[in-house]
């Protein structure tokens, strides 16, 4: 292994450029298959828990921060990848490659997964549900092959193998990592200007940072992966940044005429706090391009400056943030938002973000003050700019909490445009607000499945504070949705899928199943019934179908519903008898974490609701069940989608349908746990079923949330018509089946 020479922990750079291209022939490139490129992983950086081929060729696994890791190979062709975990039954929960626009969909065999991946592609991949900060995760970057190395008086090669200390580039320097070159240390642009950071290397920072408080926000060298401050024209190109400690991943302070293209950043810390993915604090005139982000706050965030948390530090006036594009990339967040602008106290303007043709794989969930959402504008408490120009246009939704988050004291916050906003699969969790001096905020395009939203309770959003209503553009003349028939169908069974006309459109169908289709009218086979995640029991599974409709002039369209295959179906209730309108609850005083076993326990409380509420008669820390019957309108492949803060359960006919994550506390002070999710599938026949409802209050209170949906119900909550008992002794008889 070749390493570098240092000079009180600054790397000596003209050593480096002496060496040549003696160099580059130890740079340690691998040809894994034909066309496809791997770089050996240092031992120290190898991860084991999987084990991954390209092409039926091994390829090393590097190990990023948590429980995180990540392989990165160049490919100009789809190759096959095979992943499999060094845990037995690992995937048995599913498999979600994200993102979902790609409608990539994997086969399983024990322990492994195999899939067809396309090149020039950033993914993630986990299970189901299963994003947060503990989460075990696999990110896979088959990017494009790197331009040949430069040469000149003024470029330095970082080769391969495993560097200790940081780079401290000056002006007009070029720097360029070898593939398979892991420096850990920093990337300090400190008061530089035209400076070029190219090939395929990866910087490991693991600072002094205190894990359990914040001091990751100073603006010094050696602590962050990548700092900027009064750095001007810099461009970085094919760059990895790990971090690994409580702080922000890059900072650019007072920097303007950055471009990054084809950055992938990775974080993951215990405290899962204060190591935003990009921030800007003064500055712009800046573009990131093709990259991905996985932090543990803020994937992006601007701020005038960042001086402490001293109130003199607070109000403090910055500088000016302008002119800042993300483009083309995906970003994912264990907490907070995805873009973050604006801070209680904070004094200063900004224009122009934009953030576009990208994919959300996971945003944060709960709060720290204010809720989470894609986007969170927190002008609170005395905070003062005039902040004009975001546009958040033609991004995909995966795993997400809210929309908009938005409140500004003074002057104002207008101008923000939410255009071609598509959630795939998931409904909202939590409300959006608009709060104070906040206007001409316009929603255009945002669909929900394929839904578009007209009006506040659809989005939902609360306007309060003299805020604006927000504006609903019309529907645009071009519009995806589609039909499916039959509506009920069993797998390999032929449904024909239709799509709404639009003159001169082209249509491109991804079934969720892995494979795709052109046309307006086309006919598919499901090939089983464990539905696009593998996460079905065998009975029946959803499909994620999309459709994307493009015209001539380039503007496009989503759609997306979910089809459910129905290999078993259960039967509704045959006898006879009379029934009463509601649902029986019972309540069990304690303090649990997750649900109990009630079958062992006995109630305190009984009772009936006509809805899944009850009342807890001045007990604040107790668990609910809720049993009865439901009455399905007609056959069909029905998904359940179930939210809830402390932790719920639902079962039809005996059968776990869905079942929320562990409790996630919200951050801040908020009080509470955020809201879970989860969703199923079940083929139900028409007429009544049995049902039970298991939710936990621990610290939240509520009630939790049901709705459903099927290829002919459109995605609403379960009303309480569609709920009703009978005799509690027969109900608890036909539960225990």
């Amino acid at each position: 292994m070749v390493s570098f020479q240092f000079l009180n922990g600054v790397l000596s750079l003209p050593r480096l450029r002496a060496l040549g291209a003696a160099i580059l022939s130890l740079s340690g490139v691998t040809g894994v298959a034909q066309g496809v490129q791997a770089a050996p992983v240092p031992a120290e950086m190898r991860s084991s828990f999987f084990a991954v081929t390209v092409n039926n060729k091994k390829v090393d696994v590097a190990h990023a921060a948590s429980n995180y890791d990540f392989v990165s190979f160049d490919t100009a062709t789809p190759v096959e990848l095979s992943i499999t975990a060094a845990q037995p039954g690992f995937w048995d929960q599913g498999v979600d490659i994200e993102p979902w626009r790609l409608g990539l969909r994997a086969t399983r065999h024990r322990s492994t997964i195999q899939f067809r991946l396309p090149p020039a592609t950033k993914i993630s991949i986990s299970r189901p549900g299963d994003f947060l900060y503990e989460a075990r995760m696999l990110f896979i970057f088959a990017g494009t092959p790197p331009a040949p190395p430069p040469t000149g008086p003024n470029v330095t090669i970082v080769p391969a193998g495993v560097h200790r200390e940081s780079l401290n580039p000056k002006s007009g320097d070029t720097i360029y990592f070898a593939p398979g070159s892991y420096v850990l240390g920093s990337l300090n642009l400190w008061q530089v200007q035209n400076v070029k950071i190219l090939g395929r290397g990866t910087i490991v920072y693991d600072g002094p940072q205190d894990p359990t408080s914040d001091d990751g926000w100073m603006q010094k060298p050696d602590w962050h992966c990548i700092v900027g401050y009064q750095a001007h024209n810099v461009e970085i190109d094919g760059l990895t940044c790990i971090v690994r400690s409580r702080t922000w991943s890059i900072q650019m302070k007072d920097s303007t005429g950055f471009r990054y293209d084809d950055l992938r950043v990775i974080g993951g810390n215990t405290g899962n706090a204060n190591q935003d993915g990009i921030d800007w604090l003064g500055g712009g005139d800046s573009i990131v391009n093709h990259s991905f982000f996985r932090a543990s706050d803020d994937d992006i965030a601007e701020q005038g400056n960042w001086d402490g948390y001293t109130q003199a530090d607070l109000v403090r006036p910055g500088a000016d943030v302008s002119n800042v594009l993300v483009e083309n990339s995906e970003l994912s967040t264990s907490i907070s938002n995805v873009v973050r602008l604006g801070w209680p106290q904070k004094i200063y303007n900004s224009k122009n973000f934009t953030l576009r043709d990208s994919d959300i794989l996971h945003a944060g969930i709960g709060a720290c003050g204010q809720t989470f959402g894609i986007l969170g504008f927190w002008g609170a408490n005395g905070a003062k700019g005039d902040h004009t120009g975001v546009t958040l246009e033609n991004l995909t939704l995966d795993n997400w909490y809210s929309l908009l988050q938005v409140e500004q004291e003074q002057p104002a916050l207008h101008d923000f445009t939410f255009h071609n906003i598509w959630a795939l699969g998931q409904p909202p969790l939590v409300e959006s607000t608009l709060i104070g001096s906040v206007k001409n905020v316009t929603l255009d395009n945002v669909k929900y499945g394929a839904t578009q939203v007209t009006n506040d309770a659809q989005v939902p959003i609360s306007v309060s504070g003299g805020a604006e209503e927000p504006k609903f553009a019309p529907p645009a003349p071009l519009a995806a949705s589609f039909r499916a028939t039959p509506a009920v169908f069993a797998p390999l069974q032929t449904v024909k899928l239709t799509a709404q006309p639009a003159p001169g459109a082209r249509y491109t169908w991804l079934f969720g199943d892995g494979s795709t289709a052109n046309g307006r009218v086309v006919n598919h086979r499901f090939p089983d019934a464990l539905g696009t995640e593998l996460d079905g029991q065998n009975e029946a599974g959803q499909f994620r179908v999309l459709l994307h409709v493009t015209d001539r002039s380039g503007h496009q369209d989503w759609a997306e519903q979910g089809l459910v295959a129905v290999a078993e179906w259960h039967e509704a209730i045959k006898e006879s008898g009379p029934v009463e309108v509601g649902l029986a609850y019972k309540i069990y005083p304690g303090g649990w974490s997750e649900l109990p076993d009630f079958s062992k326990m006995q109630p305190t409380l009984t009772g009936t609701s006509t809805n899944l509420d009850a009342d807890p008669q001045g007990f604040t820390h107790y668990a609910t069940t809720w049993d009865g019957l439901i009455g399905i309108p007609a056959d069909a492949g029905y998904t359940f989608h179930l939210m809830d803060r402390d932790g719920a359960r639902l079962v039809i006919d005996g059968m776990v349908v869905a079942e929320t994550g562990p409790p996630f506390a919200q951050v801040c002070g908020s009080p509470g746990n955020a809201l879970r999710y989860d969703s199923g599938s079940i083929g139900l026949r028409a007429g009544l079923h049995v049902v039970r409802v298991e939710a936990l209050n621990t610290v939240s209170g509520g009630a939790p949330r049901l709705m459903w949906q099927s290829a002919q119900l459109p995605l609403a909550d379960v009303p309480a018509s569609a709920f009703s008992r009978r005799k509690e002794q027969e109900i608890a008889r036909r539960a225990d089946r």
